[in-house]
């Protein structure tokens, strides 16, 4: 009889697990967080922050990004290893996972949702997927080098329409492929950007696309709402004869900053940020930084932009203010710090620090640190509401 009541509340108690974890519950406040060394993904919830689950089998993350689908419930991760990986978010579980290439660096979303691309390094190019099966809609190769070698894709965002855009790392080339007529794919040349483009951004109201270069110092846009888009040079030369260093990270232009009119860029192997006006495309002010910038990330009222460094510096997180251009606040979360990511109103601030194994969740308005997550080798953090904004 005693071990028929066990067993009796053994079942009600995997009962109500079951019933706990498949409670309906919306998306819009989840997150999930790259575990690099363990090809592991946590998801979070920033309500109450705290980790919900921890999802396995994601092979090499260690550079990994995401997308998420329209409705916020499931992620596209993006492995160094070639992977892309469809997460769901509710059930916690992978959906499916292609290996559609040897080495892989990012990706996009199509603004209606339909489509995921992939940035390839080897071999170079771009592929495009159905979002909902996840098989092969587009397969567009880079351009190939005297040695037959393709070019890396870098830089690769999403524009208003089924339009993606990117860069081309060895030979400096940007182009866009149009699947507006998914029966006919258009990949268009839009101009030579420069010396090893490294990484773009797309403006919130999806008009530019910006790269910056790696081998120069200097960006490029491309003015998307014009009828032949093209490539215009702007920031030549920003370093002027000041030494350029050592660089230890590369700067992240998807994590900039905009501000009104103004853009908050790192500068390449300066200890520095740049403040460039939109309206003319000139620089209007520089502010000097703890180290090399690599995110340079605005919370969403445009208020302040806070700043992750390049190793050695990589233990320091510093806030500007927008209005005066100064350093307001400056914090260790942590050995490492990888990323920074807000909550979709801009309330909190999620800092990964890899070397201390974890994630701290701060107030962005008095810094005080308001939750630690004990999370392996942090880096990447998505939040959900990325699924609504474009180049996100």
């Amino acid at each position: 009889m005693t071990a028929r009541l066990l067993l009796v509340a053994i079942w009600l108690a995997v009962c109500a697990f079951e019933a706990f974890a498949l409670e309906p519950r919306g998306t819009g406040d989840l997150a999930i967080v790259i575990e690099r060394a363990q090809g592991a993904v946590a998801i979070c919830e920033t309500t109450a922050r705290t980790q919900l689950a921890r999802v396995t089998g994601f092979g090499d993350l260690s550079h990994a990004s995401a997308v998420f689908s329209r409705d916020g419930r499931y992620a596209y991760i993006f492995g160094r290893d070639g992977a892309l990986t469809k997460l769901d978010l509710l059930t916690h579980a992978i959906v499916k996972r292609v290996l559609q290439a040897g080495n892989s660096i990012g990706g996009a979303i199509s603004s209606d949702g339909a489509l995921v691309a992939v940035a390839n390094y080897v071999p170079g190019g771009v592929k495009v997927f159905d979002a909902a099966t996840l098989d092969v809609v587009a397969d567009v190769p880079s351009t190939a080098g005297a040695d037959g070698v393709r070019a890396k894709v870098v830089g690769l965002e999403d524009g208003f329409g089924r339009r993606f855009m990117w860069s081309e790392f060895e030979n400096g080339r940007v182009r866009m492929l149009d699947l507006a007529a998914a029966d006919t794919p258009r990949v268009s040349e839009l101009g030579y950007a420069g010396r090893q483009p490294y990484d773009a951004l797309v403006t919130p109201d999806g008009r530019d696309y910006i790269a910056g270069l790696f081998g120069e110092d200097g960006l490029v846009r491309v003015d998307l709402w014009a009828r032949e888009p093209t490539v215009a040079r702007f920031l030549a030369g920003y370093g002027g004869s000041e030494l350029r260093l050592p660089v230890y990270k590369m700067p992240h232009l998807e994590g900039w900053s905009a501000a009104g009119e103004q853009l908050f860029l790192p500068a390449v192997g300066h200890h520095a940020v740049l403040v460039v006006d939109r309206r003319d495309w000139r620089e209007i002010g520089r502010i000097a930084t703890h180290g090399q910038p690599v995110f340079a990330v605005a919370r969403p009222d445009g208020r302040q932009v806070w700043v992750n460094f390049a190793p050695p510096d990589n233990d320091i997180v510093q806030v500007i203010d927008v209005p005066s251009r100064t350093v307001i606040a400056e914090f260790s979360p942590g050995k490492a710090v990888l990323h920074i990511e807000f909550t979709p109103r801009g309330e909190q601030a999620w800092v990964s620090a890899r070397d201390s194994d974890r994630v701290v969740v701060y107030d962005s308005a008095s810094f005080a640190r308001l939750a630690e997550l004990a999370i392996d080798k942090p880096s990447g953090i998505f939040m959900s509401a990325r699924a609504a904004r474009l180049g996100f």
